[in-house]
């Protein structure tokens, strides 16, 4: 269960260092880097960047809820797992194929070692 366990946790770390590019770095040379962006359109897109990063803390805040419950929160990290997958593979639809594998590789995985190992951990 540890290893899957740390799969989440990188997951919820990477969304919230997502959160952290969208709400507060969006405008700064760094997010602009990160998102190929200019001045311009990161300045027209804050607003709803800033949303996007909203959403990333509660994926955040979901997977660390399930993690916080031990085995007992194998069902939650499931969902929230589940969540960031559909996000990613929408995202790497309409947005860049990147998406998928920055966000929803790391999620598959967690959520496939998660559905091995949590029949065997009790919960």
């Amino acid at each position: 269960m540890y290893l899957a366990q740390m799969l989440v946790a990188l997951v919820a770390l990477l969304h919230l260092g997502f959160l952290v590019l969208e709400m507060f770095l969006w405008t700064s040379p760094i997010g602009r880097k990160v998102f190929g962006m200019n001045a311009e359109k990161a300045e027209v897109t804050k607003v709803m960047a800033a949303n996007q990063g909203l959403y990333n803390g509660f994926l955040v805040a979901g997977l660390l809820w399930g993690l916080l419950l031990g085995t007992a929160g194998v069902p939650v990290m499931i969902f929230f797992l589940s969540c960031v997958i559909v996000a990613g593979v929408y995202g790497a639809a309409t947005v860049s194929r990147k998406i998928l594998w920055v966000q929803a590789v790391p999620a598959i995985v967690a959520l496939v070692v998660l559905g091995i190992v949590a029949p065997f951990s009790g919960g």
